[in-house]
């Protein structure tokens, strides 16, 4: 800290008085309506008292943000802010870790996520979203959400995985969708692991179980295989470290299958929920789909998750006291850059309640304007992967239909740690 930081108190910006278990509830369920109440009573860097006597301070300013991301990675440990997730992703995942050992196996898994990989898997995404496509009901209405998180958790199994169909394939499925599909209370379970002792956070543990038994014998079988003409994301990880702990290889994988799988497809469903209320935007879509501009049907998808945010923050946890927003924050201090707030400000974007896709088209937003993927050396790694999987599947849907609302637009609900459409994204689908 500089002179002037060290002659400073630490001090936190003002905040809600409520007791911190009211806080806590308000921020795992609601705070993607509670945030701009805080915001406008308590200004755009505001305080949430949570359990476990964490503190959490929500910045809102572009340069602010900017500035969290660009700090140094000793001092703003997103590791610790992604804490809450361990359980799950386990101790090695690229999420949990900080300073050189993230570093490292950040490098590790980047390969599979450059150009020339992601050109590689272009064609399994289609033939799989091609396939989900030809099956969607026709003249009814259904929730597309579902549908997607079926689709995006089959990609991330065949492309990321390279399982082949079989009796552990079918066996995984239905038990990654119970380990995502739990609420905030069942969150609970993984800040207070004494409570998988009790139901539903012992079936909820035991669900966890058994699908980390599956992803072993999966591994334990690869390791097995001849691996020179797979280019999966679990052979490529092998092959370039044939003594690759089993348990690290379970923690990438948890990683990439549940920030993958259902991040992509929650924007997907509000992607198809916007175009179906917006028949301009929809008919520019088909006209991208028609012609393989997969520009446009990413701007599309980015759109969605600017309008629709999946994840409504990311975390920094601060290792030393920190100077933001003139405030020098005490060490330990969760900082959490707000991509809900900072995505919906009409500095930021104008008309912001509005879907407009061509606000992508030629041009980048600000730094520090859009963040769905994060940013700084913590930026997500398989940003690249989700937008061309985003491209393929509205490819194959805007080829095949037209697509109607059903009902008035949907509110936001909390599903686990992302914000999902409240009804499943309802639609009706018509062939072209």
């Amino acid at each position: 800290m500089s002179s002037a930081e060290v002659a400073m108190r630490e001090s936190l910006p003002p905040g809600s008085r409520l007791p911190r278990p009211i806080q806590t509830i308000l921020f795992l369920r609601s705070r993607h309506r509670f945030g701009p109440i805080w915001r406008r009573k308590h200004g755009d860097t505001f305080t949430v008292r949570l359990a476990a006597d964490r503190t959490v301070v929500v910045v809102s300013r572009p340069e602010d943000i900017r500035e969290i991301f660009a700090g140094p990675s000793s001092v703003f440990h997103a590791g610790e802010g992604n804490a809450i997730l361990e359980p799950v992703m386990g101790s090695q995942s690229v999420l949990i870790l900080d300073e050189d050992v993230h570093l490292r196996s950040r490098k590790r898994l980047m390969p599979a996520f450059n150009g020339a990989a992601l050109r590689g898997y272009a064609g399994m995404m289609t033939e799989l979203a091609e396939k989900s496509a030809d099956r969607w009901p026709v003249g009814k209405p259904f929730a597309v959400h579902p549908v997607m998180n079926a689709l995006t958790l089959e990609i991330i199994l065949r492309v990321v995985f390279g399982m082949a169909e079989g009796d552990r394939l079918a066996k995984l499925r239905p038990l990654i969708n119970k380990v995502v599909d739990i609420g905030p209370i069942a969150i609970l379970g993984w800040t207070y692991p004494a409570l998988s002792r009790y139901w539903p956070w012992k079936r909820n543990a035991q669900n966890l179980a058994d699908a980390d038994a599956l992803l072993h014998e999966e591994i334990a079988e690869r390791r097995t295989e001849d691996l020179t003409d797979r280019d999966d994301v679990l052979s490529r990880l092998l092959a370039a470290d044939p003594e690759a702990p089993a348990a690290e290889l379970r923690d990438h994988m948890m990683t990439l299958l549940l920030a993958g799988h259902e991040t992509t497809a929650t924007a997907l469903a509000w992607s198809l929920h916007e175009l179906a209320r917006n028949p301009e935007i929809l008919r520019a879509a088909q006209e991208a789909a028609d012609n393989g501009d997969d520009d446009y049907l990413q701007a599309v998808t980015k759109e969605a998750m600017r309008l629709r945010p999946v994840i409504y923050s990311v975390a920094r946890r601060l290792t030393e006291p920190t100077v933001v927003r003139g405030h020098l924050l005490p060490k330990g201090t969760i900082v959490t850059p707000s991509i809900g707030l900072v995505q919906s400000d009409p500095d930021n974007f104008a008309e912001p309640e509005e879907f407009h896709p061509e606000r992508f088209i030629g041009a980048q937003p600000e730094a520090g304007t859009w963040i769905p993927f994060g940013g700084g050396v913590r930026r997500c790694l398989g940003a690249g992967f989700s937008l061309q999987e985003a491209a393929a599947v509205l490819r194959a849907v805007l080829v095949r239909y037209e697509i109607e609302p059903v009902g008035p637009p949907e509110a936001t609900i909390t599903r686990n740690i992302t914000l999902v459409p409240a009804k499943g994204a309802r639609i009706v689908a018509r062939r072209r």
